[in-house]
């Protein structure tokens, strides 16, 4: 086992750009198991899961990052000088479960499937970065292919697609929903 495995993991963890996987640790610690990778990982997401701390590490995009805690919030963005995150339109809400939830797929699939044109939404979901283009259906016209980025995982907290509720848990949501008064 490396000497001071924990530390290390939590300095690459705090350096990285992106969510960082197991897999990458280990790529960079040849000596490092992955069980001790692993064990390491958890023991950092606990230990600064405590409420004495103003950061933690979360899971993301399929791996770790830091993150401050939600009550947070307003002193960071204040600090930082950021405004609230903006907030999707419920144009481009809708346009981005269409990709989730029917990927690969076409503007003209998610306009059809919207019942409107998609076009704009679909412009504002490539700028944020939650979409993106993977290739062109050979199909008349040789239309875009759009599949969601690695930036919509982070930006709904997902580690991967198996995340997103199932139609069956979206019913019953909107049933519980619809039943209260």
């Amino acid at each position: 086992m490396i000497e001071h495995l924990k530390e290390i993991i939590e300095s690459l963890i705090f350096i990285s750009q992106d969510p960082l996987t197991p897999d990458r640790i280990q790529s960079v610690l040849e000596d490092a198991a992955a069980e001790d990778i692993r064990k390491a990982i958890n023991e950092l997401v606990l230990s600064y899961d405590s409420p004495e701390r103003g950061i933690r590490i979360i899971q993301t995009g399929g791996g770790y990052i830091f993150a401050t805690k939600p009550d947070q919030d307003r002193p960071v963005r204040r600090l930082l000088q950021i405004e609230r995150k903006n907030r999707l339109s419920p144009a481009a809400l809708e346009a981005l479960c269409t990709v989730a939830y029917h990927q690969p797929i076409t503007q003209a699939e998610i306009s059809a499937l919207r019942g409107v044109d998609s076009t704009t939404a679909l412009k504002t979901l490539l700028e944020k970065k939650l979409i993106k283009i993977v290739g062109r259906k050979k199909a008349p016209g040789s239309p875009l292919i759009y599949r969601t980025a690695e930036k919509f995982l982070q930006y709904f907290g997902l580690n991967s697609l198996d995340e997103l509720p199932s139609e069956e848990e979206i019913a019953k949501i909107l049933e519980e929903k619809a039943s209260d008064p």
